[in-house]
């Protein structure tokens, strides 16, 4: 094993608890950083995982209300919706040389803690990963698979390097990005059309991609071509067909949210889209007209 890592773990919901189990169970000393009911919850049970790819176990963590050590890294796995108000759990001053690694949807949040933090030790990872919360300190993990790309253009190549490494080792597949700007949008460009289809018909995707088929190639070709505008390489056939190979069955996290009532990340996804594709002026009435309904239904 590599040398064991401090890792803190901000919001260990599905995804973040997923990730704080698998270090800790190949041997790093993580730290999840939550509200003190979930805290409590977790230094006194950890968490167990129920997972077809992992096996079903319960790891061991610490967890605190707020970052009060040094760390190797903090790995931000909250809801856009929520992250301005967990990033106080973080003082600048605790986190210091520390890599923040955001794993967010959306694109917009890495300038958010470039301004907050190191704009040098700011890392967003994109995943790929089906985890849910059904309760505190609880993940149910679905997916085949857990995969992460790691990306950070002014990060020391080593520093992102050795996190893959220990990721990788501790069961997520990892890989470093050689541009960040393509590694987020490569996500988002997946992202949008799934989400904002899949929540404004409440349908799965396999009803959504046959049954509003010109929606789905209207918005791929929409967010192709604002990936493009933004200097990611987009390809809209090959979109598609990734999704005619999910699950029909598959929902967005973004449908789940509407459908448990909870604060929808459409500024994050679908805003985010309408303003970049203001800023390099690409045509996306598809796009706004499917983020206007949702807001329109109170989302």
């Amino acid at each position: 094993m590599t040398n064991p890592l401090t890792i803190a773990l901000l919001g260990p919901g599905g995804t973040g608890g997923l990730l704080a189990a698998l270090l800790s169970r190949s041997g790093h000393r993580v730290i999840c950083l939550a509200g003190e009911s979930t805290a409590d919850t977790l230094r006194r049970g950890g968490i167990t995982v129920r997972s077809a790819q992992f096996g079903d176990f319960t790891a061991a963590v610490e967890a605190d209300t707020e970052l009060r050590e040094p760390v190797d890294a903090c790995l931000v796995t909250v809801k856009h919706t929520a992250l301005d108000a967990a990033l106080t759990r973080v003082p600048p001053a605790a986190l210091g040389d520390a890599l923040a690694v955001p794993l967010l949807n959306g694109v917009e949040h890495p300038a958010a803690l470039r301004a907050r933090y190191r704009p040098d030790r700011v890392a967003p990872g994109v995943i790929r990963v089906e985890s849910t919360r059904v309760a505190p300190g609880v993940i149910e993990h679905g997916s085949p698979f857990t995969e992460i790309d790691l990306s950070g253009d002014a990060v020391p190549r080593d520093r992102l390097d050795a996190l893959a490494a220990v990721l990788t080792e501790s069961g997520v597949s990892t890989r470093v990005a050689g541009d960040e700007t393509a590694a987020l949008w490569a996500k988002m460009a997946f992202l949008a059309p799934f989400a904002l289809l899949t929540t404004r018909y409440g349908v799965p995707l396999g009803e959504a991609r046959s049954g509003h088929r010109d929606e789905l190639e209207a918005l791929v070709a929409e967010t192709t071509a604002v990936s493009r505008a933004c200097g990611a390489p987009a390809d809209p056939a090959r979109a598609l067909a990734r999704y005619d190979a999910f699950p029909p069955g598959a929902k967005s996290s973004m449908q789940r949210d509407a459908e448990a009532g909870r604060t929808l990340e459409l500024d994050a996804i679908g805003g985010a889209m309408l303003r970049a594709a203001e800023r390099h002026g690409v045509p996306v009435p598809v796009t706004a007209r499917l983020v206007a309904q949702l807001r329109a239904a109170g989302h």
